[in-house]
């Protein structure tokens, strides 16, 4: 007589995850708990995602070019965040109507795909796109038509950070694989590289005087939501976050479904779940969008998900902080309850 059979994997990792507690899961039952399981698990994150540098290098700012366009200006920017590293991006400034100085400002990340280019026009041949397109929608000329100033941001792995062979498969083609890989070996991740990155964006904002510090948002959908998720709920010079395309269950999503291995945070399952890192955010903003046909991050995982999260706000008497829309699309940034939130908060 054969014993019973378990031939299948996911049904296995499942079941692990089912028998294991989540040390540092949210039970707190009052703001000063709370305030203390923040201080805790933002720790532990900050440890798993590989820890960041413990100086910060010069960022060494520069401006390659300034280019005007019908309602904004953009300039091409270069800063250093770590040693042997340089983040490129573009700071956009409305110029269709008066904003104050200095500005509420929105660091704005994409996510796979062209990269950076493509949410702000760029087509691959360097021609401007006459109207919003592809999954990602231009968000970051969506925010400079909504009145805000933008940093937009070259995660590490997409368009013009990238090794050679993936600049030799075409604009679509990212890096993350081997980076991500090599990340894990030496004990860090692509998470924590992203999200260092993030934070000397915000560093580098603060030498801008057009910047109003204590009105910076960050958006991003897919691998930029990821970044957005995580780097708000560990910086809290972020006041408002827009995840579009993420926010989930780990189970759901990056454990049951086949992902880019930049998803994953070795360990992070035995202290948390993804609503209760989206814990850390509170008593800040936090929005989120999900398509209903979203095949990657399924939208009954990602409402299950708020409304756990719902909780943590909750306590901290700030359940009008924390927002999701539902909109019948798949994986794709949609960008209206999103900006109405936004208005309120930021």
């Amino acid at each position: 007589m054969h014993s019973e059979q378990c031939l299948d994997t996911l049904d296995f990792s499942h079941k692990l995850y089912d028998d294991t507690p989540r040390e540092l899961e949210f039970q707190s039952t009052s703001v000063a708990e709370a305030e203390k399981w923040q201080r805790e698990l933002r720790g532990k994150l900050t440890e798993l995602v590989g820890g960041f540098p413990k100086t910060k290098c010069e960022l060494k700012s520069e401006t390659l070019e300034t280019r005007e366009f019908d309602g904004y200006i953009r300039e091409t920017v270069l800063f250093q965040s770590r040693l042997n590293m340089t983040t490129y991006g573009y700071f956009l400034t409305p110029t269709h109507i008066d904003i104050p100085t200095p500005n509420a400002t929105i660091l704005c990340l994409a996510g796979h795909g062209r990269g950076v280019d493509d949410i702000v026009g760029i087509e691959e041949d360097g021609s401007m796109r006459k109207e919003y397109g592809g999954y990602q929608n231009d968000f970051a000329l969506q925010c400079v038509a909504h009145g805000y100033s933008v940093l937009a941001i070259e995660q590490f792995g997409f368009g013009h950070r990238r090794d050679a062979v993936a600049h030799q498969k075409g604009g679509g083609s990212s890096s993350c694989q081997p980076s991500a890989g090599a990340a894990l070996l030496l004990g860090q991740t692509m998470v924590g590289w992203r999200v260092y990155d993030a934070m000397r964006a915000y560093d580098y904002l603060a030498t801008r005087p057009e910047v109003d510090m204590d009105r910076l948002g960050i958006m991003g959908i897919s691998g930029g939501g990821t970044t957005s998720f995580f780097t708000a709920a560990l910086d809290q010079r972020v006041k408002a976050a827009v995840v579009s395309g993420y926010f989930n269950t780990f189970k759901d999503s990056i454990l049951s479904i086949s992902h880019c291995i930049d998803n994953y945070i070795p360990n992070v399952l035995q202290y948390a779940e993804m609503y209760d890192i989206a814990g850390l955010i509170a008593p800040r903003a936090l929005f989120v969008e999900s398509g209903t046909e979203d095949t990657i991050f399924p939208i009954k995982a990602t409402q299950y998900a708020v409304n756990r999260a719902k909780s943590i706000f909750k306590l901290f008497s700030v359940e009008d902080k924390l927002g999701l829309e539902v909109f019948e699309a798949g994986h794709s940034f949609f960008g209206v309850g999103s900006f109405e939130f936004l208005k309120k908060v930021l």
